[in-house]
């Protein structure tokens, strides 16, 4: 078994546990309270319970996020954007905007512009990434703290223990190094950065071309320098993939398409750490690439039903649409559903984070269009 599918199911059996024991706690709580009511209240009971759960959810999420926002600027970064679910709220030439961004696998993200390389190229990264669990820690142990000194049973201790019980819950989910799903957790990235000085510096360098990016900054206009990887670099560790996919984007901003191809379908025959995410918006990439370069055949191959459930669960995301648009355009052959993703593609940009990236967008729309036109 392949280290990275090992660590999956490890990560996926441990993620299994930690929620196990959190449903338990719940539930312990809920039946506390129902317990001092008669029986005819406790579907009233529970619905409250399933309310006060919802807000305890989202709230502690927020918090988590902030926790990198302060920990973050206690190290020296500047604040870039906070997502909570799909809203973002993003700072662009000291204007703050609502925008909206959803990535599968996260219910949040803050990002934040990095502090400057030193001369040994280091910079401060662990409390940036594990501040959001840390924040889950502290003010979870606070409510907890104060649900003990009530020492009743009542509402008023149901909801700071099951806010603290969330709390608790996001601080193992992320802290605890684990590799599950579409995305590394806070804890396996703090891991991965610490162990290779290279890793270190991938991450600073994805941080960077965010920053970029946010400025308007398209990867063509970027110092090339920042998507070279080196050739001995371990890709098995997570962050330096993901370096090395933001290398094959570079080639698609370029439109250096056989280039990126080749590059791309190198980089998922490896053994790598690479995450979900990254993997299949790769493919997305290469069946572009396929159907603009006339091979039929080789995109129907890569559009498996895996992708399609991928692409449905990212189908708000720039580079999908895009996607479905030249899949109907030349596979399916669908003018009419081409439009329509066309003028998805359009209303989506309004709202879309990024602008340099829609630029981008845009024209490898143009140049499949431009395909069938010839």
């Amino acid at each position: 078994m392949k280290k990275k599918k090992f660590l999956e199911i490890l990560g996926g059996i441990t993620m299994g546990f930690i929620s196990v024991i959190f449903i338990f706690f719940l539930i312990m709580e809920a039946e506390k309270i129902m317990a001092l009511y008669p029986k005819e209240k406790e579907l009233y009971i529970l619905f409250i319970t399933i309310i006060v759960a919802y807000f305890a959810y989202h709230i502690q999420i927020l918090i988590h996020e902030l926790g990198h926002l302060v920990f973050g600027k206690l190290s020296g970064y500047k604040f870039s954007s906070i997502r909570l679910g799909s809203i973002m709220l993003i700072k662009k030439k000291n204007k703050y905007k609502i925008k909206t961004l959803k990535i599968i696998g996260t219910g949040g993200q803050c990002i934040m512009n990095p502090p400057e390389l030193d001369e040994n190229d280091d910079y401060p990264a662990t409390l940036y990434n594990l501040g959001g669990s840390l924040l889950n820690l502290i003010v979870s142990s606070i409510l907890i703290s104060i649900a003990i000194i009530i020492n009743e049973n009542n509402f008023t201790t149901l909801i700071l223990k099951v806010f603290s019980y969330f709390g608790f819950y996001f601080a193992a989910l992320n802290g605890i190094p684990m590799k599950a799903g579409m995305i590394d957790n806070d804890g396996y990235n703090a891991i991965s950065l610490n162990k290779d000085k290279q890793a270190k510096k991938a991450f600073w360098i994805q941080l960077k071309t965010n920053q970029l990016l946010n400025e308007n900054k398209r990867l063509k206009e970027m110092p090339e320098e920042l998507f070279k990887v080196d050739k001995d670099a371990d890709l098995t560790n997570n962050l330096i993939a993901t370096q090395a996919a933001y290398e094959c984007n570079l080639l698609m901003d370029k439109h250096e398409f056989t280039k990126a191809n080749k590059k791309m379908k190198e980089l998922l025959k490896k053994e790598t750490s690479l995450v979900g995410v990254h993997q299949n918006l790769l493919i997305c990439d290469m069946i572009y690439c396929e159907l603009i370069d006339g091979d039929l055949k080789k995109a129907e191959k890569l559009y498996t039903n895996d992708l399609k459930n991928f692409m449905k669960s990212m189908k708000d995301f720039p580079s999908i649409i895009r996607t479905n648009y030249v899949i109907s355009l030349i596979l399916e052959k669908n003018e009419e559903k081409a439009k329509q993703y066309q003028k998805d593609f359009y209303q989506r940009a309004k709202t879309y984070p990024y602008q340099s990236d829609i630029a981008s967008e845009k024209e490898l729309i143009a140049i499949a269009r431009k395909t069938i036109e010839k």
